[in-house]
């Protein structure tokens, strides 16, 4: 009885970043709509930050916040990388084209985490670099005219949210950070906020309220309390309860659920072409992450960061 309640609470946990995480595109593509797109990123996480700070203060006192300068700085160092150059660029990115493009574009951040170990340390398996040969080959397909009417711009921009979050993610395991994963997530959050408001204000945004709609305040809301909250909440779960080659399966199932949100909530148009370059890279991200499972037994693999959504 245990063991089954135990599976249906992975499985819930696991349906939940599937959905999501894979949701956020559409989420931001809609906050954006009459939100600044950097000011509007600096609200979620700073918001995010301080009710996570808070349940954490209540539930476990202030000794998990004991951290030194070091863990301190690594963990705002993160921060900046994953929220402010990571998913700040993706906000800015779905001003030139759409949340599924966008998430198909942000599932190459496996690929990049493996092209990183292999520059600094490590020799990956044949089947992980046929695995990024074939994501990449994706990802050239789409940046050069995959997604047909989308801007050139939004593309590239998505790209460098998308290395950013992996030189991240890279890091993360490499530099001191806090013990407890939920207090180095409310530093991330915090730090990544402050620095998107400050880039989005020195930039010339402004929050005029009066243009705001229900609409995108609404979605600032679903981004605040389930995005960030919710779902990483459920992420962080899961990686102490459940084998992180299930728990990597977010990283090709999040662009398929984004891309048929943004075709039935918002009508983004969908062309053979984008679909078979994102085909190419869910395959390549699906590839890569099932090598890497057959190799951890034998020695010790970083895991993969959330995708910036």
């Amino acid at each position: 009885m245990g063991k089954n309640t135990h599976g249906m609470r992975v499985w819930l946990a696991l349906a939940t970043v599937y959905i999501v995480w894979g949701s956020t595109y559409l989420g931001i593509r809609i906050a954006i709509e009459t939100l600044p797109s950097m000011v509007s990123g600096g609200l979620r996480f700073i918001t995010a930050a301080l009710i996570l700070g808070v349940v954490l203060l209540l539930r476990k006192g202030r000794e998990p916040f004991r951290v030194t300068g070091r863990e301190l700085g690594g963990a705002a160092l993160v921060g900046l990388l994953l929220l402010t150059a990571g998913n700040g660029m993706v906000a800015v990115a779905e001003q030139h084209i759409g949340s599924g493009l966008a998430a198909l574009l942000v599932a190459s951040v496996p690929l990049w985490l493996v092209m990183l170990r292999t520059v600094f340390r490590d020799r990956p398996q044949a089947l992980t670099l046929a695995g990024v040969f074939i994501g990449f080959v994706g990802v050239a397909g789409i940046s050069l005219g995959g997604g047909t009417g989308s801007d050139s711009v939004g593309v590239v921009i998505i790209l460098v949210a998308s290395l950013s979050w992996s030189i991240g993610s890279f890091l993360s395991g490499r530099i001191p950070m806090p013990r407890d994963p939920f207090v180095a997530s409310t530093v991330e959050m915090a730090v990544g906020g402050v620095g998107l408001l400050i880039i989005g204000t020195g930039l010339g945004e402004r929050l005029d309220l009066a243009a705001v709609s229900g609409r995108s305040w609404a979605a600032l809301a679903y981004l605040i309390l389930v995005g960030s909250l919710i779902g990483f909440t459920s992420y962080v779960w899961l990686l102490g309860n459940a084998p992180i080659s299930l728990v990597s399966t977010y990283a090709y199932v999040n662009p398929v659920v984004a891309v048929l949100l943004g075709v039935a909530v918002v009508g983004e148009s969908v062309t053979a072409a984008m679909l078979g370059a994102g085909g190419l890279i869910v395959i390549g991200v699906a590839l890569v992450v099932s090598t890497e499972r057959r190799s951890r037994a034998a020695q010790a693999v970083p895991e993969v960061e959330a995708a910036p959504s």
